[in-house]
């Protein structure tokens, strides 16, 4: 009878650790590359302050411009 008993109460944990208890996969991987700048993400300009898109902007001495003219007057 406690046989019986145990059999089942493993048989019910297997199943709710297996199918209803899901870990996250790949949390610790989301984490970091949130801190990496996307290609869609906005940022300011060092210069005028105008936001464009990280695709768009210039990238010189890890400050980031919206055209060529605002490097320049950096410089």
């Amino acid at each position: 009878m406690i046989m019986k008993i145990l059999l089942i109460a493993a048989v019910i944990g297997v199943v709710y650790f297996m199918f209803i208890k899901k870990k996250p996969q790949g949390s610790v991987k989301n984490t970091a590359k949130k801190d990496e700048p996307q290609a869609s993400d906005m940022v300011e300009c060092a210069e005028c302050g105008v936001y464009t898109q990280l695709s768009d902007s210039i990238l010189s001495g890890s400050k980031y411009y919206c055209s060529q003219e605002c490097l320049e007057k950096a410089s």
